[in-house]
């Protein structure tokens, strides 16, 4: 499906940002400029910038125009409805380690249809709060397939349009499903290190699966997060 104006031109600036030609905190063009260059009214350059900053990617400076985030957003593992921002939960995290293939969990390797010592691409980060407070700790796990074919996910670098819009172009493949799975247990001395708990202290355990349109496994995402930091509200019709 051709992709809108307004679709393009944040498109082409997600690409610009990620290969360095607009650094975090660089003043991105001016929409003037934008809607010269593209032959667009302003309302289009308007919109192409709200799915950048909806996604995490620019954001205003009052008076200037719109700059490249200086801190990378990301969410927490699942939740992942559809028409749902990046900034909608979205919070700093950095990344823990390098990218790896390796084989992943039984549980994980269950889950993304893996035959048993095969190996998945490991992504970890760890997010957290505005000041610094660890939150959660979540690990992705991307098949084969899908790695050899995105070889941006082996860069420690984080994605500027985000790794499911990257997969998605990379692969033709976009995800039109997802399950969330939650458990609860102890956190493991792993995970308590890098979540900074002193205690042995009960965790939520998110599993996040996604489809693509043939329901075939894209990702998976194990989440774990303290139980003082988990809360979620449902709303629904009765």
């Amino acid at each position: 499906m051709a992709l809108l104006k307004y679709e393009e031109i944040a498109d082409s600036l997600r690409s610009r940002i990620t290969s360095g030609e607009f650094p975090p905190g660089a003043m991105l063009p001016s929409g003037r400029d934008l809607a010269e260059q593209w032959q667009v009214s302003r309302a289009t350059v308007v919109k192409a910038m709200d799915v950048l900053r909806n996604d995490g990617v620019a954001e205003a400076k009052q008076g200037s125009g719109f700059i490249v985030t200086r801190t990378a957003i990301g969410r927490p593992a699942g939740n992942r409805r559809s028409g749902s921002a990046r900034v909608t939960g979205g919070m700093p995290f950095e990344r823990i380690g390098d990218p790896e293939r390796v084989a992943p969990p039984a549980r994980v390797a269950v889950a993304l249809n893996l035959p048993a010592g095969a190996e998945a691409l490991r992504r970890a980060r760890l997010m957290r709060q505005p000041d610094g407070t660890p939150v959660s700790y979540v690990e992705a796990w991307f098949p084969p397939d899908v790695a050899d074919r995105s070889p941006r996910l082996e860069h420690r670098a984080p994605i500027a349009e985000g790794t499911t819009r990257y997969v998605g172009r990379q692969t033709g493949r976009l995800p039109t499903e997802g399950t969330d799975v939650t458990t609860v247990r102890l956190a493991t001395e792993y995970e308590s290190h890098h979540l900074e708990l002193r205690v042995p202290t009960a965790v939520a355990v998110v599993l996040h699966l996604a489809y693509d349109q043939n329901g075939i496994p894209l990702i998976c995402e194990e989440g774990v997060t303290p139980g003082s930091f988990w809360e979620r509200t449902e709303t629904y019709p009765m």
